[in-house]
Parts: structure tokens; C-alpha cells; sequence
């Protein structure tokens, strides 16, 4: 006779805990080490630790689209601009995310800013200890997830974070790759305004006016982003994953929460996310444009894309609410706009 032995909820709960507690202990194990999943590999790791596997359920159905390709050659000639210009738009408004060539960012910064993280990826565990940290007041923060110890499943990924601001001291910022660094976030930061430039025109908006906004989802409103030639960016779109098929030397741009707050939804933010290659190392360098932090600013849909026909629908936000809601879960738990939504 054979008896069967159910647990009960008390004792699931129970059961529950530990499983949770086992799961946080072993992100904190990996993060004490301070080498990074660069660290796990070079230990000779045969297969991806459990921290690091996603659920099934995420792998939703795929599609062949094409990511739209904006080019901003003869973007100084007026007919042209103004071809530019309505490309965004409608880019802007059904997509979210593009890819953009004929940039003007020389080859050679992009190449020098890709081979600068290599370098500082492949220093010993010991050099690049000095930079790892969880302090975000910091200028330059090496990690493995900046949410490790808040998301459900920790992504495959080591990250150098590097805050440009009029008083960054480059001596903060590592040799190996500190001159590619600043020399790619000068011109990264002039495309960024650029392109604010030519969305606020085709927002029928003042430049100028615009220009309120752009010091410098994502949590902000524009991010450039460079890769390296491994495929594995996926976009977000009409429920259905699709492949970012690199053009070499392109960069991708994405509208971020905060435009698509302040447009009142009339641009849109695009989920995306990066699955493993096995064909190597993907590397991105992602800019991000989130705003003024630091002051007390208010941020709401703009005066003049209300209407009677139009009314808002956000709440004014100070932008460090949002941040600090931005990073107060983990990547994928995090406070939507639908939070401020009226």
C-alpha cells in the first residue's frame, strides 16, 4: 500500500522562503567575487549557472520584419531635412527603434570605443576589481547587473557604466580605455541633440524649445546604441520579437519612457532586450540621454501637444522620482509608465 504525503501551505511557504534565500545567497556569492561573468568564463564554467537561466514562457513568437534604417545624408539640404524628418516620425510613432547610418561619427571612434572595452574586459580580475562597485554617485562603476539583487533572473552580462559630466576627472576612468571613452561621447552627445533637434521639428515644435530636454527605455528619453558585429538585440513590436540585423557601422536609436511621456504617448517607447550568441562576446556601448537629474524639474506631457482633443494623459513627474523608481526593482519589475498614466 502506498501512501502519499502532501505538504501543507504552511510548510510550502516554508519551503518557498528557503528556495528564495538559496537563490539570493548565491547572487550575492557571485557579486562578492567582483569578477563579473568575464570572471565565470575564464574559470572555465562548463554550463550557465542557474542565476543566469531565464523561463521558458519568454521565448514568445519571433517575426521576420525588418527594423527600419534611417540615413541623415543631405541632412543640411532643406528637402532633404525635411524627408529626415517625416522618416522619424513615422518611425517614431509606430516603432520606437531604429537603426541610423551616414551619422557623421567617424569609423575610427566607433572602432577605437569598441576595442577600448575589450581592453578593460580583458584585464585580470585584480585591475578591474578597483572599478567594481554598487555605487551609482561614483563616475565610472564596473558590475554585473545593476538590479542583481532585485531581478528574478539575473542577465548574462558585465557592465562599465560611465557618467560624463562637465566635472568628470578622466583619471577616474580606466587607461585602457579612457581617451575612446570621451572622444566617442563628444560626438555620441552632438548626434543625441541632433536628433532631438529633428524629432521636436517633427513634433512641429520649436528646436529651441525642445532643447529643454536634452542635457544630457530606457529610463530617459533618447539612447543611441553601438554594437559589435554579434546579432542578438531583439525589438518588442506588435507582440512579436525581432531580430536587430546589425549594418556595420550603424548605430541604434530608441525612444526612451520619458519622450514617450512628455509626447504624450504620440512617440512610443519599444520593449527590447539581447539573447545570447554563441558565435562570441556581444559588445554594445549604449548612451543614454535621461535629462536633468539633479535639479527639482517637472516633467509632463508639452503645452503644445495638449488640446481639448488631446488632453494629457500623464501626471507632471520630477524626473528623480522617476529614476529613483526606475532603479528601485529589478529590470524587468520596474514601474511602467501606465504608474503615472491619469
Amino acid at each position: 500500500m502506498k501512501g502519499e504525503m502532501k505538504a501543507s501551505d504552511d510548510q510550502i511557504s516554508e519551503l518557498q522562503v528557503v528556495a528564495d534565500c538559496d537563490y539570493t545567497n548565491k547572487l550575492k556569492a557571485f557579486d562578492d567575487t567582483k569578477a563579473g561573468v568575464k570572471g565565470l568564463v575564464d574559470a572555465g564554467v562548463q554550463r550557465i549557472p542557474r542565476i543566469f537561466v531565464r523561463p521558458i514562457e519568454e521565448n514568445i513568437f519571433k517575426s521576420n520584419l525588418q527594423l527600419p534604417v534611417i540615413s541623415l545624408e543631405g541632412i543640411r539640404i532643406a528637402e532633404r531635412r525635411k524627408e529626415i524628418v517625416s522618416e522619424l516620425k513615422t518611425t517614431a510613432e509606430k516603432w520606437g527603434f531604429f537603426q541610423l547610418v551616414n551619422h557623421s561619427i567617424p569609423e575610427v571612434v566607433l572602432t577605437e570605443i569598441i576595442d577600448g572595452v575589450v581592453r578593460f574586459n580583458e584585464l585580470e580580475i585584480e585591475e578591474k576589481k578597483e572599478f567594481y562597485s554598487r555605487d551609482g554617485r561614483k563616475s565610472c562603476i564596473f558590475n554585473s547587473n545593476y538590479d542583481l539583487l532585485k531581478a528574478k533572473t539575473a542577465n548574462w552580462r558585465d557592465t562599465m557604466t560611465i557618467s560624463v559630466t562637465n566635472k568628470l576627472n578622466p583619471s577616474e576612468l580606466p587607461a585602457t580605455c579612457r581617451e575612446a571613452s570621451i572622444e566617442y561621447s563628444k560626438h555620441v552627445t552632438r548626434l543625441g541633440k541632433i536628433l532631438l533637434e529633428l524629432l521636436s521639428e517633427a513634433l512641429d515644435l520649436n528646436p529651441i524649445i525642445s532643447m529643454r530636454c536634452s542635457k544630457h527605455t530606457d529610463a530617459g528619453f533618447l539612447t543611441i546604441l553601438l554594437q559589435n558585429q554579434i546579432n542578438g538585440l531583439q525589438i518588442l513590436h506588435e507582440d512579436h520579437w525581432i531580430d536587430v540585423n546589425l549594418i556595420s557601422g550603424a548605430l541604434s536609436v530608441n525612444v526612451g519612457d520619458l519622450l514617450q511621456l512628455i509626447t504624450n504617448d504620440k512617440f512610443r517607447s519599444a520593449e527590447h532586450r539581447a539573447v545570447a550568441n554563441i558565435l562570441g562576446p556581444r559588445i554594445s556601448v549604449a548612451c543614454f540621454f535621461p535629462g536633468t537629474v539633479p535639479a527639482p524639474k517637472i516633467y509632463g506631457p508639452i503645452v503644445e501637444l495638449i488640446s481639448e482633443n488631446n488632453p494629457p494623459l500623464y501626471r507632471e513627474i520630477l524626473l528623480s522620482e522617476y529614476i529613483m523608481n526606475f532603479f528601485s526593482r529589478g529590470l524587468e519589475d520596474r514601474v511602467n509608465l501606465d504608474y503615472y498614466r491619469l
